[in-house]
């Protein structure tokens, strides 16, 4: 990274520096070092206010796949691809038919609630917008953030008597609690996607069509764009590395498992603590070093690779395993 967040002793986010001011700052016992989630920041000793610069970040909404950049009219600080929460509507559906299956069994069983008007957002797109809400969370702890540009997504609308219409879609009310939630935090800029490609393309930038692809050109150039209509500055970035961001699917704690084991056993399944340790939580091991908290067994831990998501090990002890943050997310560099 060759820029590096910086933040006063209050906690509070100032302007970034190069990377070869942090590393003076902190030899001359000025600064210490911190992390965050995988991003590197210092933290000043001797300072608890400073100036700041406009610091816009671009957000780029997709179905899949997700951009976010960090810039100012000088520098491009940061590039995040982040993976979309899509498996919530799957899991709600699931939970809805096993529900209706125990009241056919001779099993406690809640009672159907008929004529329930459920109103709010439905669980499936409510999460896909707070992911982008957590995350822009995250990057205002550590840039001080005072714009945000989102790219405004539509839903399909249809002529006629058809029930599908702004008024009933799910997308927009979802989006709409997202542009409330921002206003709280930002000045907050929306503009449609043609306007995007239209600035991509005066730009002379090139958008992948691969859109699952790691590169930058796949949706962290849009994000780009986005921010660069409004904080101005050069036409192409100075920075193209990306942080990919994978949310973790945790198996919420169910009474049993919904298919039963050999001998007919249903065994318990899921939950949110593991020995101590909420899972997905980030800890550091002598032998696996920086990994993520998975499940548990037979008074041992399960270590999963912040990378990959490949599992580690199950059998390290909890002893040994050094806590560093919460986290509903693994990351990586690209």
């Amino acid at each position: 990274m060759q820029y590096v967040p910086v933040v006063s002793s209050t906690g509070k986010p100032l302007m970034p520096c190069h990377a070869a001011r942090a590393r003076q700052l902190v030899r001359q016992g000025r600064a210490v070092r911190r992390f965050n989630k995988g991003i590197f920041y210092i933290q000043l000793l001797d300072r608890a206010e400073g100036n700041v610069q406009p610091v816009a970040v671009g957000i780029d909404p997709g179905s899949k796949r997700e951009g976010f950049t960090v810039m100012s009219e000088a520098h491009t600080y940061l590039n995040v691809q982040a993976e979309a929460v899509d498996w919530v509507g799957k899991k709600v559906e699931v939970r809805k038919t096993l529900r209706r299956g125990r009241r056919y069994r001779k099993t406690p069983y809640r009672k159907n609630r008929k004529n329930r008007k459920r109103g709010g957002i439905p669980p499936g797109t409510k999460a896909r917008w707070q992911l982008k809400l957590r995350v822009l969370q995250w990057l205002a702890a550590l840039y001080p953030i005072s714009i945000v540009v989102v790219e405004d997504i539509a839903a399909v609308t249809k002529a006629g008597k058809h029930r599908w219409n702004k008024s009933f879609s799910p997308l927009e009310v979802g989006k709409a609690w997202f542009y409330g939630e921002v206003a709280k935090m930002a000045e907050l800029w929306t503009f449609k996607g043609h306007q995007t490609a239209e600035m991509r393309q005066a730009m002379g930038l090139k958008k992948s069509k691969q859109k699952l692809s790691t590169e930058w050109e796949a949706h962290c150039v849009d994000s780009f764009v986005l921010a660069n209509i409004v904080i101005g500055g050069p036409i192409e970035p100075d920075n193209k590395e990306m942080l990919i961001l994978v949310p973790l699917q945790l198996h919420r704690r169910a009474l049993h498992r919904a298919n039963p084991q050999q001998g007919g056993a249903r065994l318990p399944y899921g939950g949110t603590k593991s020995l101590g340790f909420k899972r997905g939580s980030w800890v550091k091991h002598p032998t696996w070093g920086v990994c993520y908290v998975g499940g548990t067994s037979k008074g041992r831990i399960s270590l999963h690779s912040l990378a990959t998501g490949k599992r580690l090990t199950q059998r390290a002890k909890p002893e040994n395993c050094r806590f560093l943050c919460h986290a509903s997310w693994r990351v990586s560099h690209a």
